[in-house]
């Protein structure tokens, strides 16, 4: 098969690999459509030391069942695999397995190819009518998802009542709005500071695009980013008995205002991925609609990849997604 392959820091190469061979239970899924995530971009800038060149990533995928009984059906995958039978597993908190794998970190092969393979268990049928690309977005968006989950459940009044902000407006801050929406928040603001994304995000109904500096006081904020910066931003701007939902991996420490949040006993959750349960219920919401049309993404040949990564570092995509597709 062709894939886009992390050769090497700010290298990708569009060249043959071994097709993938499915195990006892898998199946080998033909992608339609993979999305570049914050942590390819990770990986591609050198910063992940999990995934070490070569490596095919890739974890935001959809695609057709090619081969076996369920030949030709039409799938999301949730690229996040547990042990299923560990504590965190048992209480549904899948995504907290110490066994926990995921594609495109070694040695599972991720989804920036013409095949993957994947359990069965981990796949999640899309109706006849729903696009395959947006069907590769229940994964970040599932991000959003679990995390708003979270946060209603910390916070002191109904999320209906609830003034709430987010930070970051790629995709995993405006899935993160969209599933407030969809959860019940009427009051919806979200800080981009790229002009030409925050221009893209304004067509997106159900929220409010701002400047940073321009973001109001907030009962639940949503850091999508997780710079120091904008941590700093969170905890000044959260209200007091407020809630931060943390979802962003941009670097690991300083920004918090400890003591603000200790004196006006703010609530801070560190939010990771989804459970298995949470990735089901935002394919669900996707395939209804509860989450909107979805067209704000952008579509590109998957051999074109290596352009994509470069035109995402240097600022030059309003899209909050890429798409890229191999075929």
């Amino acid at each position: 098969m062709k894939a886009l392959v992390y050769d090497g820091v700010e290298t990708l190469t569009w060249r043959d690999a071994p097709d993938p061979e499915p195990g006892p239970g898998q199946h080998l899924i033909r992608i339609a459509a993979s999305g570049i995530c914050g942590s390819d971009m990770h990986a591609f800038l050198g910063h992940d030391e999990r995934r070490p060149a070569p490596v095919i990533l890739g974890h935001e995928a959809a695609g057709m069942i090619e081969g076996g009984p369920r030949d030709g059906d039409r799938v999301t995958i949730n690229p996040l695999v547990s042990c299923g039978t560990c504590r965190a597993c048992r209480a549904g908190r899948d995504n907290l397995c110490p066994e926990r794998q995921i594609i495109s970190l070694p040695p599972a092969e991720g989804a920036f190819a013409q095949y993957v393979a994947m359990r069965e268990e981990n796949l999640v049928t899309v109706p006849d009518g729903v696009p395959l690309d947006h069907a590769a977005l229940a994964e970040p968006l599932a991000c959003g998802w679990h995390a708003v989950r979270l946060g209603v459940a910390a916070l002191l009044m109904p999320l209906s009542e609830a003034r709430c902000h987010v930070i970051g407006g790629g995709a995993i801050g405006v899935g993160a709005a969209l599933a407030l929406r969809a959860q019940g928040a009427t009051e919806i603001t979200l800080g981009e500071p790229n002009a030409q994304r925050r221009e893209r995000l304004a067509g997106i109904d159900g929220f409010a695009t701002v400047e940073p500096d321009a973001a109001a006081k907030a009962d639940l904020v949503v850091d999508a980013v997780g710079y120091a910066a904008t941590r700093a931003a969170a905890s000044a701007i959260c209200r007091p008995g407020g809630v931060i939902l943390h979802i962003g991996l941009g670097e690991a420490t300083g920004g918090l205002d400890v003591r603000r949040m200790t004196l006006q006993e703010i609530t801070f959750i560190g939010t990771y991925t989804y459970t298995a349960q949470d990735f089901r219920d935002t394919a669900t919401t996707i395939f209804d609609g509860r989450l909107g049309p979805l067209d704000w993404t952008e579509r590109r040949p998957l051999a074109e990849g290596a352009q994509a990564f470069a035109d995402i570092r240097a600022g030059a995509v309003a899209a909050p997604k890429i798409i890229l597709e191999p075929w």
